[in-house]
């Protein structure tokens, strides 16, 4: 819901950002009729907002790859790290076995 709600504040400040724009860019044209400043800033509007949509659907689509990266990596760094505290923990096992061995040799 808040996301829905973030993004749907965000396309309207998009929407409002090329309006003003459109509006700013017809008003360097005087000569323009009002039916060509409208279908001008309409064509503006509509263009800026296909922009930001693609250039979003980019971006959504690299931080999936990334986080699809990042997890593949992390997976593969814990196993890592796995292999070597089980090996870490094998080795003081087997120290302390010995240690025991040598110590009951000399206990005896």
């Amino acid at each position: 819901m808040a996301d829905e709600t973030e993004g749907y504040l965000l396309a309207h400040a998009h929407r409002h950002q090329a309006q003003h724009e459109a509006e700013e860019l017809c008003a360097l044209m005087p000569w323009l009729t009002t039916a060509q400043a409208e279908e001008l800033t309409a064509f503006y509007v509509h263009r800026r907002l296909d922009v930001t949509r693609q250039l979003m659907l980019g971006t959504v689509r690299r931080a999936a790859e990334l986080r699809q990266e990042y997890e593949s990596r992390y997976a593969e760094l814990r196993g890592v790290l796995l292999r070597r505290h089980a090996a870490g923990a094998c080795a003081v096992l087997a120290c302390a076995a010995g240690a025991g061995a040598v110590a009951g040799v000399f206990i005896r």
